[in-house]
């Protein structure tokens, strides 16, 4: 079969195969090729500069993840620190009360020595704060008076009263047992 085209040539060339571009200058496609590669230069040059900056955060991450830790255990230790400061003010201030009434029981001792005749013997001494209770044991009834008389005249023991005395008449030598209260005041 032959086909024979009977449009005229106008027509014909309209219907052509399809577009075409014109032929560019020499020097145009140059450019381009050049544009290319600086292109493709520029997406390599950040691409490997984002690259280097993640390495230098990722460095810069774990180095913080290990000061941080660092810092949580000094900061642990601080906290222990807190605790033990308060514990060494109670000790310090315990060992000031200490020092501080330690100047009492000495003052009592001095004063009490004094009072007790020759023929008397202290069987128990309590302080307690603000009285005294001493219980005691002597050969006579004489003895148990002239040391409450002592106690009297010192000046440093007030509101001295016997609570018990008692002579145990089976036994030789007699010996007659006591207890007295009294405040001391230095």
């Amino acid at each position: 079969m032959i086909r024979i085209n009977l449009a005229p040539v106008e027509a014909r060339r309209r219907r052509g195969p399809g577009f075409t571009l014109p032929a560019l200058p020499v020097g145009l496609g140059m450019l381009f090729a050049v544009l290319y590669v600086v292109a493709v230069l520029g997406v390599g040059y950040s691409w490997w500069s984002l690259i280097a900056e993640t390495s230098r955060l990722i460095a810069e991450n774990d180095r913080t993840a290990k000061e941080t830790d660092t810092l949580k255990a000094t900061l642990g230790a601080g906290g222990n620190v807190k605790a033990q400061l308060a514990d060494v003010r109670k000790r310090v201030q315990v060992i000031e009360e200490l020092v501080q009434g330690q100047g009492r029981p000495i003052q009592l001792l001095d004063a009490f020595v004094d009072t007790v005749p020759r023929d008397l013997w202290i069987t128990s001494f309590e302080d307690r704060g603000a009285s005294l209770k001493i219980a005691g044991t002597a050969y006579s009834t004489r003895a148990v008076s002239e040391f409450l008389n002592n106690l009297r005249q010192s000046g440093k023991f007030k509101d001295v009263d016997i609570l018990v005395s008692r002579q145990d008449l089976s036994k030789s030598p007699i010996m007659v047992t006591f207890e007295v209260t009294c405040r001391f005041e230095a």
